[in-house]
C-alpha cells in the first residue's frame, strides 16, 4: 500500500483506554489518515517519511561520537561494546554498538521529546505519554554476526500493559538498507496478541551472548524496511521484527524510543516469559547499587513523562 502525503495536524484524542470500535491499535487522531490507521492495524508498523530533521539527527550523531571518544560524559547512559571488534582493537565509534537510557541526556532528549515525534506517538498512546526505553543503535562497517538482532518482540522488555497502548519509534540516522543491516518485520504478527517464548542460546554464533529472539518457529515472512535519513517507523510492541549484520563499508545508525500511555498499569512478570529478562536487569541494577529494586521498579525509574500527566499503577 502506498501511503499518502499528510500534513502535520494537532491530535485530538479521548481516553486511550476507551477504544475506537473500528480500530484496535490506533487512537482517534486526525494526524493519521484512515489509510494509514488501517495499514498499522493490518501490519503492526507504519513508516513516516522524513519525520526527523537533518539538524536533530546530526546533533545526535555528533554527540554519540563525542560520548564514544570520551569527549562528552556518558552520565547515567549505558554503553555497549561489540566484543569481537573490541578484541580486534577497535575504539570509539567503531567499538560502541549501542547506547541505552538516553532520556536524561541533554542532547539525545531533543529527539525523545521532539514535539513532531510525540504528535505521532499520541496517535497510538493517547495524550498522556511516558517514555519508557531509549537507545541509539550503531552498526559499524564490517561488523561481525554478533550485531545481528534475531526476530523478537519488544514487549519482552516492558512490564507495562496494555500492549496496544505502547509504541516504538525508530528513526534512521542515515540511509539504511539490506547491505548495512536494516530492520526486517513480519507484517501482521502483532495480531496474535501473544508474547512468545524468547531465548539466546539458539542464536549464538560465537563465544558471546547474543540478543533475545523468538525461540519457536512462527509463520513469518519478514520483509526489509529500507529507509532514508529521517524516516521513522512506529512499531507495535508485539510485532515480530529484527535486523541483520552490517556487511557494508558504511555505518548503520538509528535512534529509538519506546513510549507508553501513562494510563498503563505495571504487571508482575514472575512465572511469565519475561522472568529471565527481569532477573538479568535486576542483576545489572545490583551492580549499579540498585539491588533493592525489582524489574518493575527499575523500569519505572528509567521512565520519563514527556507529555501530559503522570500515571503507571500497580496491577
Amino acid at each position: 500500500m502506498k501511503l499518502p502525503e499528510i500534513l502535520l495536524r494537532e491530535c485530538s484524542v479521548a481516553n486511550p483506554l476507551i477504544r475506537d470500535k473500528e480500530y484496535q491499535y490506533t487512537q482517534n487522531c486526525s494526524l493519521l489518515s484512515r489509510e494509514q490507521r488501517q495499514f498499522y492495524e493490518d501490519n503492526g508498523y507504519i513508516v513516516i517519511k522524513n519525520l526527523v530533521s537533518d539538524d536533530i539527527i546530526e546533533k545526535c550523531r555528533s554527540h554519540f561520537v563525542d560520548v564514544c571518544n570520551g569527549r562528552s560524559p556518558a552520565g547515567g547512559m549505558f554503553l555497549m561494546k561489540e566484543p569481537t571488534l573490541r578484541k580486534a582493537g577497535a575504539a570509539g565509534e567503531h567499538l560502541i554498538y549501542k547506547i541505552q537510557d538516553l532520556l536524561y541526556d541533554e542532547v539525545f532528549s531533543i529527539y525523545t521529546t521532539l514535539p513532531k515525534l510525540l504528535d505521532y506517538v499520541q496517535c497510538f498512546t493517547g495524550p498522556n505519554i511516558t517514555a519508557i526505553h531509549s537507545m541509539l543503535i550503531n552498526k559499524p562497517p564490517d561488523a561481525q554476526d554478533t550485531t545481528i538482532h534475531p526476530l523478537h518482540q519488544d514487549l519482552l522488555y516492558f512490564p507495562f500493559r496494555p500492549a496496544d497502548l505502547i509504541v516504538g519509534a525508530w528513526t534512521a540516522m542515515e540511509q539504511i538498507d539490506t547491505e548495512n543491516g536494516c530492520l526486517v518485520v513480519c507484517p501482521g504478527s502483532h495480531k496474535s496478541n501473544q508474547l512468545y517464548q524468547h531465548g539466546t542460546e539458539q542464536f549464538q554464533t560465537g563465544p558471546y551472548k547474543t540478543f533475545y529472539g523468538v525461540k519457536s518457529e512462527q509463520t513469518c515472512q519478514p520483509i526489509p524496511l529500507c529507509m532514508e535519513k529521517g524516516d521513522t517507523v512506529f512499531l507495535h510492541p508485539l510485532v515480530v521484527h529484527g535486523s541483520g549484520p552490517n556487511r557494508s563499508k558504511r555505518f548503520r545508525k538509528a535512534i529509538s524510543c519506546h513510549y507508553a500511555a501513562s494510563e498503563c498499569h505495571v504487571i508482575d512478570v514472575k512465572n511469565t516469559v519475561q522472568e529471565q529478562v527481569a532477573k538479568e536487569l535486576e542483576a545489572t541494577g545490583a551492580r549499579k547499587h540498585l539491588e533493592s529494586l525489582d524489574f518493575q521498579s527499575i523500569m519505572k525509574l528509567r521512565s520519563v513523562v514527556v507529555r501530559g500527566s503522570e500515571g503507571f499503577t500497580a496491577d
